[in-house]
C-alpha cells in the first residue's frame, strides 16, 4: 500500500497527460488539421513508438492530407500492434502500392478480401485487385511522351494544377508567406501567374494574383478560364474553421476591363461538401469538377454542369461508372478534341492517382492509362495541354524540388494526327410565303443513338449552332422553340458520320477540323394545317402496313412523342381509277391501319383520328401518268387540337428578362 501511495500522484499525472494528448488529438483530427495531428501523436512515439493508436492516427492523417507515401510504416506498425477496424488493411495495401511493392500489395488485398464484411470497403478491395491484375499491360504499353521537371516555377513548396491562358501559365503553390494550414502544416495556397510562350516561362515573371482572388488564410487553387479568357472560376475553402470555408467550394470571377470582380460562390456547390478541380468544356458551355457530395460511386466522381447564357450553372450530372469509381477521380480537363483527360486511383494504375484520357469511340468511352513516364508511382494529376502534342502536368514523384511539382510534356508519337469534326447548322422555319427564314432562340440537343443529351445549345438571331460529334456514331438534333407567343413543333433530324471519317494516314497537319452543314427546320403549329407523310405506300388493293411505310410512320411517332400536347388527325387518300364508294372504304381502312400501328408504338388512342378521303380531294385532278397518280394517293396528319406546352425550365432559358444579376452580369 506504501508503494502504490509512493508512486500513485506520478501515475496519475501520467494518465492526465495520456489523455490530454490524446483528446486534443483527436480534436484536431476531426478539425481535419492532419498536420498538427502528426505533431501530436509523434510526441507519443517517441516515448512509446509501437502505441498502435498513435501510429494508425499519423497513418490516416498522411493518406488524408494526400501524403500517402509516408503512411507505409505507420500503418503496419498499427497493424502489428492490434489494429484491425474495417479499412485498416485496405489502405495499407495501398500505401504498399504506392511504394511500388505491387506483390505486397496484392498478397494484403487478398488477405483483407478473405477477412473483410464491410461492403463498401470489399468493393474497392475487388477493384484494386483486379487493377493490379492489369498492372502488367499498363507498364509494357509503348507511348512517345518525354517529360521535365518546370525548374522555372518550382520550388520546395508545393506547385501544381497548371492551367494556361492567353500567354501565361496559372498554377496553385504554398510559397510564399500565408498563415500555415494545419492540414499539411504548409502555408495556405494561392494563385500564381506567369509569361510564357509555350514550356518557356519567364521567372521574373511569376506573381500572385491579387487579394481580390488570394487570402492569406484559405486555400485557393485549381483555375479554370472560358474560352474567351473573361470568366475564371477557381476552388476556394480549407481555412479549418467550422464556419464559412471548412470545406472547399468554386467560386466564379468576371474580368471587367482587366480587373476581376468579386468572386462569387457557384450555385452548384453543394453546402458541406467538397467541390474543387473545375474545367471548362472547349465551348464554354459546360463545367466540368470534382466532388464527393452525396449520390456519387466512391471518394470524389466527376461531375459536369450546364451554362445558360447569362453564365448561370444547372444540371449537374454524374458522369457515371464509365469514368467514375468507388475511389477518387478529379482534376478533369477537356482537351481542344474533346477528349476528357483526368486523374483517378480507381482505375488500373500504378500507384496513387494516374492520369487517364477519355475517348469516345463508335459511341462508347474507352478509358487509356497515359503510362510511364507521364505516370509513376505517386501522384500524377492536373494536365493541361497548350498544343495537341504538349502541355503540362503536376506530380509529387521522386526527383522533384520537394513537394507537388509542375511537369512539362512532349508527344512525340510520329503518327500523331488530331481530326476534329463539327457539325454547325442553322435553325429556321418557313414564313408565310413558304420561304425558309432564320428561326431564333431554339434550344438545340445533340443526342446519341441511346437517346443520352451529349450538348446542348440555343440559337440567337442568326440561328447558328456548333457541335462537336465524332467517328462512326449516329445522332439525333432536337430543336424546341424557346419563349415568344407562337407555337413551334419539336423537331427532331438524324444525322450520322458513319462512313464519313477522314483516312489520318493522308494527313500533313497535326490538327485538322472538319465541318459537317445540316439545317433543324421547325413548322409553326397551326391548327388545321396540314402535312403530308412521305414514303407511305400500300400494295395495291390493300391496307397492311409495309416495312417502309411503318419506317415513316416511326417518325410520325416520335414527333407525337415530342410534341404531347398535339391531337392530330391521320387521313389517307387514293387516286381515281376505282369508284367513289370503292376508293373511301379503302382508304379509311389504311387510315384506321395507320392509327392502329401509332398505337401499338405508344401514342394513346385519344390523341387520334383516322379519316378516309378516297378520291375526294385530288391535288391532281384527271392525272395521267403513274407519278401524278401517286401524288394523289398520299397520306397526310393534320392539327385537331393544340394543347398547353409544357413550360420551360426558367433556368434553361436564355432570354435576359427572364434573369436576375445573382450569378453573372454579363455573357462570357
Amino acid at each position: 500500500m506504501k508503494t502504490i501511495s509512493k508512486y500513485g500522484p506520478l501515475f496519475l499525472i501520467i494518465l492526465l497527460v495520456s489523455c490530454s494528448v490524446e483528446k486534443k488529438a483527436s480534436k484536431s483530427f476531426d478539425l481535419a488539421q492532419y498536420q498538427y495531428t502528426i505533431d501530436v501523436y509523434n510526441k507519443v512515439l517517441k516515448k512509446d513508438p509501437e502505441n498502435a493508436e498513435a501510429n494508425y492516427f499519423i497513418a490516416e492523417s498522411y493518406r488524408l492530407s494526400n501524403r500517402l507515401h509516408k503512411a507505409l510504416p505507420y500503418y503496419e506498425k498499427a497493424m502489428t500492434n492490434g489494429i484491425s477496424n474495417d479499412s485498416v488493411g485496405l489502405f495499407y495495401a495501398f500505401a504498399l502500392k504506392v511504394q511500388g511493392k505491387y506483390d505486397e500489395a496484392g498478397d494484403q488485398l487478398d488477405k483483407f478480401l478473405r477477412e473483410s464484411e464491410n461492403e463498401k470497403y470489399v468493393k474497392r478491395a475487388e477493384e484494386e485487385f483486379n487493377n493490379l491484375d492489369n498492372l502488367e499491360k499498363i507498364q509494357t504499353k509503348k507511348n512517345y511522351y518525354r517529360v521535365k521537371n518546370l525548374e522555372a516555377v518550382n520550388t520546395s513548396f508545393a506547385e501544381y494544377a497548371p492551367v494556361y491562358n492567353d500567354g501565361k501559365l496559372y498554377f496553385s503553390s504554398s510559397r510564399g508567406d500565408n498563415k500555415i494550414y494545419l492540414g499539411t502544416g504548409t502555408p495556405f495556397t494561392n494563385i500564381y501567374s506567369a509569361d510564357t510562350k509555350g514550356a518557356r516561362v519567364k521567372t521574373e515573371s511569376v506573381k500572385a494574383l491579387n487579394d481580390i482572388i488570394n487570402s492569406p488564410i484559405t486555400n485557393e487553387g485549381s483555375v479554370t478560364f472560358s474560352p474567351d479568357g473573361k470568366t475564371m472560376i477557381f476552388a476556394k475553402g480549407n481555412s479549418g474553421k467550422r464556419k464559412g470555408t471548412a470545406d472547399v467550394n468554386l467560386y466564379i470571377t468576371r474580368n471587367r476591363n482587366g480587373v476581376w470582380t468579386e468572386p462569387r460562390m457557384l450555385r452548384i456547390n453543394n453546402p458541406g461538401y467538397w467541390d474543387s478541380t473545375p474545367a471548362f468544356s472547349r465551348n464554354g458551355k459546360t463545367l466540368y469538377f470534382s466532388s464527393n457530395r452525396p449520390g456519387g460511386y466512391g471518394g470524389t466522381d466527376i461531375y459536369s454542369a450546364r451554362q445558360n447564357a447569362r453564365g448561370r450553372f444547372f444540371k449537374v450530372k454524374n458522369l457515371g461508372p464509365e469514368i467514375n469509381t468507388s475511389g477518387n477521380e478529379m482534376f478533369p480537363y477537356i482537351s481542344d478534341d474533346g477528349h476528357m483527360y483526368f486523374s483517378s486511383d480507381g482505375h488500373p494504375g500504378f500507384g496513387a492517382l494516374d492520369l487517364f484520357v477519355a475517348q469516345r469511340v463508335n459511341g462508347q468511352i474507352e478509358l487509356e492509362n497515359l503510362g510511364k513516364p507521364v505516370n509513376s508511382n505517386a501522384d500524377d494529376f492536373g494536365i493541361h495541354l497548350f498544343r495537341a502534342d504538349r502541355g503540362f502536368f503536376t506530380s509529387n514523384r521522386d526527383g522533384g524540388k520537394g513537394d507537388d511539382d509542375v511537369y512539362t510534356f512532349v508527344n512525340e508519337d510520329p503518327e500523331l494526327r488530331v481530326v476534329n469534326y463539327f457539325l454547325e447548322g442553322v435553325t429556321m422555319t418557313h414564313d408565310g410565303n413558304d420561304q425558309l427564314v432564320i428561326l431564333p432562340n431554339v434550344k438545340v440537343e445533340l443526342r446519341d443513338y441511346k437517346g443520352e443529351v451529349l450538348d446542348e445549345t440555343t440559337t440567337r438571331d442568326d440561328g447558328k449552332f456548333l457541335f462537336r460529334v465524332y467517328e462512326h456514331e449516329h445522332y439525333n438534333l432536337i430543336g424546341d422553340k424557346i419563349g415568344g407567343t407562337e407555337q413551334y413543333l419539336v423537331t427532331r433530324e438524324q444525322f450520322t458520320t458513319v462512313g464519313k471519317a477522314v483516312d489520318r494516314t493522308t494527313l500533313k497537319k497535326l490538327v485538322t477540323d472538319i465541318k459537317f452543314d445540316t439545317l433543324l427546320v421547325l413548322e409553326k403549329i397551326q391548327k388545321d394545317k396540314r402535312f403530308v407523310l412521305e414514303n407511305v405506300y400500300y400494295d395495291l388493293d390493300k391496307w397492311d402496313i409495309r416495312e417502309d411505310a411503318a419506317i415513316e410512320l416511326d417518325k410520325l411517332v416520335t414527333l407525337l412523342t415530342d410534341n404531347p400536347e398535339l391531337k392530330i388527325e391521320l387521313s389517307s387518300h387514293t387516286d381515281d381509277r376505282q369508284t367513289d364508294a370503292y376508293n373511301l372504304r379503302l382508304s379509311e381502312r389504311r387510315a384506321q391501319s395507320a392509327v392502329n400501328y401509332i398505337i401499338s408504338q405508344g401514342i394513346t388512342g385519344d390523341r387520334l383520328v383516322a379519316r378516309g378521303y378516297g378520291e375526294s380531294r385530288l391535288i391532281i385532278p384527271n392525272a395521267k401518268t403513274e407519278e401524278e397518280h401517286q401524288i394523289n394517293r398520299r397520306t397526310e396528319f393534320k392539327i385537331l387540337e393544340i394543347g398547353q406546352k409544357k413550360p420551360v425550365n426558367p433556368e434553361e432559358f436564355d432570354e435576359d428578362r427572364y434573369f436576375d444579376d445573382e450569378e453573372d452580369s454579363g455573357e462570357n
